[in-house]
């Protein structure tokens, strides 16, 4: 089972997401064929790639290249207000389509959304 967790901070007014982490895997068809695996990466790898180059951020991120199954980015603190914004909207369209997925293949991927 692929397990993903979004955390949020709260703090005036605001509320960003600041970091996700993804373990595991779906084990729901043959490698190389699993549709929650494939969806799964795809957006956690174009998310990346939007904090990266629309967002013009460097999250720091953690992965295990070689085993597969684990993801944790962590959002940096920025002052630019543009910059935090597009990281946010590219944050959020992550975590809708996570919600999507989770609802979808509940048998294979558990959504945990944190609120500090």
């Amino acid at each position: 089972m692929i397990k993903v967790t979004i955390s949020h901070s709260h703090n005036n007014l605001n509320d960003n997401i600041n970091s996700f982490k993804i373990t595991g895997h779906a084990d729901s068809g043959e490698y190389g064929k699993d549709i929650v695996c494939a969806a799964v990466s795809v957006l956690s790898i174009t998310t990346v790639n939007g904090l990266n180059e629309v967002a013009e951020l460097d999250p720091k991120v953690k992965s295990n290249d070689i085993d597969g199954g684990f993801m944790e980015v962590t959002i940096p603190n920025t002052k630019n207000h543009d910059n935090m914004i597009a990281s946010q909207a590219i944050l959020r369209s992550f975590e809708n389509g996570m919600i999507d997925i989770s609802k979808s293949y509940a048998k294979y991927i558990k959504l945990n959304i944190i609120n500090d």
